[in-house]
């Protein structure tokens, strides 16, 4: 049986891939690249970049083809024979990731390279790769002695296997709990939209009546529009449990075989002495290593700072919200009712809903809006491609073209569903490098969780959903129009992570924008755009609560960064107790006791972002003062846009992210438009961001 996962393609070939092609291709791929890796040190004398950079590229690159795509339906289309399959794939790539990074005579060929004279010929993107290898080889553990390298690679191998454990008990723990409901009564207060998606949750679980679940779409209508509220409490209760010891199953038995608390502890007790083993006090050391900020001691004064800035205000949204809440019959005001009674107060304050919003938020509108929003910034023009290799109906595929010459392509998947991570999320596919061929063109994978359509009604997606879809694109355009040919620094390849945010976040401000919304909405029965009257509700409720979401945000970062930073291996803090301190310290809504949100915090104990969550606020300053400029010269501004896509979205990694931002901004970032767009007053001196 010929495996496609070993067979070049120019896209996945998703209907072909079973679970049984993964660990044989994965295997072989390995063993291809150790005997590749072993011919090359054993005839490099005088390495180049031609004669070892460019065929580990191309080797790496095999691999990373074969992975993309069994790593993305793991997340969306998910499986036990899949999950085992991936589980055993993890734990090959975790030991050939560590023997790769701690082999001594590729480090020194990489060495002999930087110190050749044929380095100062190479590119700037071509520099930067050698470097920052030299960087990851260290971080590596290639310095260690043999007793070491071997704890070493043994503990990088054990995370591996924790973060994919937690990620598949997040997701359990999610699907295993519903509630099942036979008429709408118990569902007073949803909008026909919510319960026609849960007569259709309903449906697929072969239920009648409703069904309400835990996916964020559904469970977020519950929260803040259902007037039942032992319903909110309930709900609630098993969404801030889920992967806990306190978790439930729609029976109402225990869920505790999902529970993620041992799989924490053990998380950071493995990072810290991987951290110690390469010479840093803490894990927080080692995750700066290769970011923008230089110290922890520089990230947690941003934070505390911050927060310092923000909490009045969060404290002036939260004693608005009580007094709304006890003047509206609800005088000891929970964590249950804060959603329900802050949308009743937004609808009071502005006569605007996310719900009334929505019917002029059609999927379908949204996203051609945002084509246009980005051909009339970047110069680039997106297409749908109705014929293509799917892995489920809702895909859809697109090619982007500049000047006439396709240059990527990515993979949309919009809908919530069962057997898909939540969340919203961009991957990369294909990176775009430089080939025997020509130029391989980038391809990424973007998805998100909204509301599917309904029967005859389209998706309608609230104005947060519409910001979420504008962010993923953002990090998609990052990877798609680069113009570096380097895999290692192409796209989003060796961005420092704290910037990686940078042009998402940046992308999201177009959401808000009069001149923008004419192109984004359109009301999916009469086509109207979204008229005047809601628009300037809509701005003047864009700050509504903005301090206490600062806050949220901050206690999340500031959590993350001193639980690594602060970890104490005679005496660990457990998660929860490290949480505590930090909501004693900045937190103005206190969670209930039994809140176990780090259970099912993904990012940092199944993402990329461990002690680096603060990355989110870090580069929000970044991207406010960036799109400041278009403030200035005008949102669609085509230079203004062409100098963005040169100096930030085409660069990838090549250069650091401060020299990109001073090249757009000529200047250092300052905190004064994040502060001003977020509806605080600015300091009279600007405090510099980094």
């Amino acid at each position: 049986m010929s495996n496609p996962l070993l067979a070049s393609h120019l896209l996945p070939p998703f209907s072909a891939i079973k679970p049984e092609h993964v660990t044989p291709a994965i295997s072989e791929l390995i063993e291809q690249g150790r005997a590749q890796l072993a011919q090359l040190l054993a005839n490099v004398a005088q390495p180049t970049w031609d004669s070892l950079v460019v065929p580990l590229e191309e080797q790496g690159d095999k691999l990373d083809q074969a992975w993309a795509p069994v790593s993305h339906l793991h997340s969306v289309s998910n499986s036990d024979e899949l999950r085992k399959a991936y589980t055993e794939s993890v734990a090959l790539l975790a030991d050939y990731s560590t023997e790769f990074s701690q082999n001594e005579a590729l480090y020194r060929a990489y060495q002999q390279l930087a110190d050749s004279d044929e380095f100062t010929r190479l590119t700037q993107a071509q520099q930067q790769t050698i470097n920052n290898a030299l960087r990851d080889f260290r971080l590596g553990g290639v310095a260690l002695d043999a007793a070491d390298k071997k704890r070493f690679g043994d503990i990088q191998k054990r995370l591996s296997e924790l973060a994919t454990q937690f990620s598949n008990n997040v997701l359990d723990a999610t699907q295993a709990w519903y509630k099942q409901f036979d008429n709408a009564d118990a569902l007073a207060g949803l909008p026909e939209s919510a319960l026609a998606q849960a007569a259709q949750a309903a449906a697929q679980k072969n239920l009648q009546g409703y069904a309400v679940t835990l996916d964020f779409p559904s469970y977020y209508a519950v929260m803040m529009y259902a007037d039942n509220r032992a319903l909110r409490e309930e709900i609630y209760t098993a969404y801030v449990t889920r992967a806990s010891a306190q978790g439930k199953k729609a029976d109402g038995s225990s869920a505790a075989e999902f529970d993620n608390t041992a799989i924490i502890s053990e998380t950071l007790a493995l990072r810290h002495e991987l951290a110690t083993l390469l010479g840093f006090d803490n894990y927080a050391e080692r995750s700066l290593a290769s970011k923008m900020a230089e110290s922890p001691a520089q990230v947690l004064q941003f934070l505390d700072e911050l927060a310092q800035q923000s909490k009045p205000y969060a404290e002036r949204d939260y004693a608005e919200l009580r007094a709304f809440a006890a003047a509206n019959g609800c005088a000891d005001l929970q964590a249950w009712d804060t959603t329900y009674y802050s949308e009743k107060l937004r609808v009071e304050k502005y006569s605007v809903s996310q719900e009334e919003l929505r019917p002029y938020f059609p999927a379908e509108k949204v996203i051609a809006g945002m084509f246009e929003v980005v051909q009339r910034l970047f110069g680039i023009q997106v297409k749908q491609i109705a014929e293509f290799d799917s892995y489920h109906p809702d895909v859809r595929f697109y090619e982007i073209e500049k000047n006439g010459a396709k240059i990527a392509s990515f993979y949309l998947d919009l809908f919530a569903r069962d057997k898909k991570k939540g969340g919203a999320w961009m991957a990369d596919c294909r990176v775009r490098r430089k080939t025997g061929l020509g130029v391989q063109l980038p391809v990424a994978f973007l998805t998100c969780n909204f509301t599917p359509p309904v029967g005859d009604t389209p998706s309608l997606l609230t104005h947060d959903e519409v910001t979420t879809l504008f962010h993923e694109f953002g990090h998609g355009l990052h990877h798609m129009l680069t113009q570096i040919d380097v895999a290692a620094v192409s796209g989003i390849n060796g961005v420092a992570w704290d910037a990686v945010e940078l042009p998402s976040q940046f992308m999201e401000n177009w959401c808000w924008e009069p001149e923008a919304i004419p192109l984004i909405s359109g009301h999916y029965q009469t086509g109207e755009p979204l008229p005047q009257s809601l628009l300037n509700k809509m701005l003047a409720a864009k700050n509504f609560q903005s301090g206490l979401q600062m806050i949220r945000q901050l206690e999340f970062s500031i959590f993350d960064f001193r639980m690594h930073a602060q970890y104490n291996p005679a005496a660990p803090k457990s998660a929860q107790d490290v949480l505590n301190e930090v909501r004693d310290q900045v937190a103005v809504i206190k969670p209930p006791a039994f809140n176990r949100f780090e259970n099912s915090f993904s990012h940092i104990f199944a993402g990329g972002y461990a002690a680096g969550y603060y990355s989110y606020k870090w580069a929000e300053v970044l991207s406010a003062d960036a799109y400041s400029r278009f403030e200035e010269e005008g949102i669609f501004n085509a230079q203004t846009g062409e100098s963005f896509l040169q100096e930030i979205l085409q660069q990838g990694g090549s250069k650091a992210p401060m020299e990109l931002f001073k090249n757009f901004r000529g200047r250092e970032p300052k905190i004064d438009a994040l502060l001003r767009h977020s509806g605080f007053s600015p300091s009279e001196t600007s405090d510099e961001a980094a």
